[in-house]
């Protein structure tokens, strides 16, 4: 297996409506913003993004109850939104407020 974990800081800027996948899990869209200072060829860039990400399952019950604003602290990995985007989001597979 190759290597794809991300751990990221970031805040909530948005969520969509919970929904349902017809098996009955739990399926959560959101939208987080980054903001950092990393070291590129030893000097400081600064870095802001904003990324969507998805979360399943009780992780997607437990973010949906957090709102907008809120920091946290984020771990997953990167893949496809669906098999026919090419769009990258963060599935996240577990979180902590910060």
């Amino acid at each position: 297996m190759k290597r794809n974990q991300v751990d990221l800081d970031a805040r909530l800027v948005s969520s969509d409506a919970l929904r349902h996948t017809p098996a009955g899990i739990p399926i959560l869209s959101f939208r987080v913003a980054h903001r950092s200072e990393q070291l590129e060829a030893g000097r400081p860039r600064s870095v802001e993004f904003e990324m969507e990400c998805v979360a399943v399952g009780p992780i997607a019950e437990r973010i949906a109850q957090v709102g907008p604003g809120r920091e946290l602290a984020l771990s997953g990995f990167l893949a496809r939104r669906n098999r026919f985007s090419h769009q990258t989001v963060l599935y996240t597979n577990d979180f902590a407020l910060k």
